[in-house]
């Protein structure tokens, strides 16, 4: 069984795992599977633990993990995402989170902001809201500064030193997501998000489409997930760099309601190191 939280008052704000040698052009990303909570958030939390996991791509960093055996590094975030969300802009903030005026060049009227799930999430992904009290600006500030500015650093430098080296980058964003109402019966197993075509090329969308089909998997683009801040901020097909969000099913290896891993989970990791597998060992010269 799952720990139901880890809690640590400084953990490293992300894990770099790096291939023993560089071949392909490819960045993994996993921004949303952190699980350690600093105990001043925990205390601040009006949340039970279990709760404030709802948010959590839950053990998408361990799906993926195979990624620097292709000549892939995988970058993933150790905080969670309801403690600081680097899939938004640095300043998307909700104003009435907290206990005084924000600077005027916050981000307070963003469609994030207002549901709730700005870059400091006033709610869980359930609805519930996350905190006791108000929060000072300087906190937001510190996390922002301290876990969203050095993942995006590290994210950028991996994005610009893949392009150094191959003349073009593909970024694959790595996501979980929950049951969705609206496709009970229906429900894709992945969700492959390129902002509609402008966020990378038509080909590795098409590519990342075929070979989860042909491991059986049902695949639908856009639909209800596009592509979040990373993707749209990264993804500039013009200038070399392709961003691919990649949405997995929770259903497919993991309990949503208790946090856990199922048994199943090893066989889709298999099938991710074989989608891994065949981005790898593709000819990207095309993105250049």
């Amino acid at each position: 069984m799952d720990l139901p939280l880890e809690i640590t008052p400084a953990p490293p704000p992300y894990l770099l795992t790096r291939p023993a040698r560089r071949t392909a052009p490819l960045v993994f990303a996993s921004p949303h599977s952190g699980r350690a909570y600093p105990p001043d958030f925990v205390a601040a939390a009006r949340l039970d633990p279990l709760a404030l996991r709802r948010s959590e791509d839950g053990f998408v960093d361990e799906l993926f993990a195979a990624a620097p055996e292709f000549g892939a590094p995988l970058l993933a975030a150790t905080f969670p995402r309801v403690f600081c969300d680097v899939n938004r802009e640095p300043w998307e903030l909700d104003p009435g989170m907290f206990d005084g005026p924000l600077p005027a060049w916050v981000n307070t009227a963003s469609p994030r902001v207002g549901a709730g799930l700005g870059t400091i999430a006033r709610v869980v992904a359930t609805g519930e809201t996350v905190y006791r009290n108000k929060l000072r600006f300087e906190e937001a500030e510190n996390r922002i500064r301290h876990y969203w500015q050095p993942y995006h650093a590290a994210l950028a430098a991996l994005i610009a030193e893949t392009r150094d080296e191959f003349g073009y980058c593909l970024l694959i964003d790595c996501h979980s997501m929950p049951t969705h109402p609206a496709h009970v019966g229906n429900a894709p197993d992945f969700v492959l998000g390129d902002a509609h075509g402008t966020a990378c090329a038509p080909r590795a969308t098409r590519l990342a489409e075929e070979l989860l089909s042909g491991l059986g998997y049902r695949v639908r683009r856009n639909d209800p997930y596009a592509g979040g801040y990373v993707t749209r901020h990264y993804g500039r097909p013009r200038e070399g760099v392709h961003a691919l969000q990649v949405e997995i099913a929770r259903p497919l290896y993991m309990d949503e309601a208790r946090i856990e891993r199922l048994p199943r989970m090893p066989a889709l990791q298999a099938d991710l190191t074989r989608m891994i597998a065949g981005l790898a060992q593709a000819d990207w010269s095309s993105l250049a």
